[in-house]
């Protein structure tokens, strides 16, 4: 299953405020041995904030989505869920005891506004004021303030989503081609690569080079690691029918059979 990410947010998109979650949950999923699929910014639009719901679901990812859930006319991610899913808006009864018993009579008539979630949402419980965020089928909700967004998906990563977890997450192997041989030239290695190893990703970033380096292009074989050392000595003995160039390691190559290196 892949892993999502949405930022939601006006002030993101208009640079009153910078994001700091893109990194922050790269670095939660890189310690239970998982990686960010992919992630998108969007601005307090509940119609483009449910498509997003939508593709997710239909491509059966699981989706983590930061900021939008409050109380305010701005505030429309709970609505777009509950449209991306089909389902009303209804009172939870759980998470509006909650904001009663940490504000008290200042819970109403607003705060409890922040209980308001998709009909059969469950909870995600919020460490520093106890105002939940919630979740509906594969997509989890949590507020937009970090210092609650952050412990938040470490619950929902080591809770309904720790099946994911991964003892060796995948790895890369990376070298450099220097020489005059472009990316056309090596296409029909890649291909080749690809169609032998297909589990694996491989990433090719030509540089054009300059006087202080040559010409070159790095390569990235990524996956499971077995797989991607076999993909990395396979298209390291593809490039030695090249004559011009000459390979570099970028990190640590895999071990050779009968070697240690």
């Amino acid at each position: 299953m892949s892993v999502g990410l949405l930022v939601i947010g006006d002030e993101i998109l208009s640079g009153k405020r910078q994001d700091r979650h893109f990194a922050r949950v790269i670095e939660l999923l890189r310690a239970r041995g998982m990686e960010l699929s992919w992630a998108r910014f969007l601005g307090d639009d509940e119609a483009a904030i449910a498509e997003a719901i939508v593709a997710a679901q239909a491509r059966g990812d699981a989706l983590l989505s930061c900021g939008g859930i409050g109380a305010t006319p701005d505030d429309c991610t709970r609505q777009a869920a509950a449209r991306a899913f089909g389902v009303p808006i209804v009172r939870h009864r759980e998470a509006e005891a909650l904001i009663v018993d940490q504000y008290g009579a200042a819970a109403r008539p607003n705060r409890v506004l922040m209980a308001d979630f998709p009909q059969g949402a469950a909870l995600i419980p919020n460490p520093v004021n106890r105002v939940a965020g919630f979740s509906i089928g594969r997509c989890y909700f949590v507020p937009g303030f970090p210092e609650m967004a952050w412990p938040m998906l470490e619950w929902v990563l080591d809770g309904p989503l720790r099946a994911l977890h991964r003892a060796e997450p995948d790895v890369e192997f990376r070298l450099r081609a220097i020489g005059t041989s472009g990316e056309g030239d090596l296409l029909p290695l890649m291909q080749e690569t690809l169609a032998r190893y297909p589990g694996i990703k491989l990433s090719s970033l030509p540089s054009r080079g300059s006087p202080e380096r040559p010409r070159h292009i790095e390569f990235g074989f990524k996956g499971a690691r077995a797989l991607a050392a076999d993909a990395y000595r396979h298209f390291l003995a593809g490039l030695t029918r090249f004559a011009d160039l000459r390979v570099e390691a970028l990190a640590p190559p895999p071990q050779m059979p009968g070697g240690n290196g």
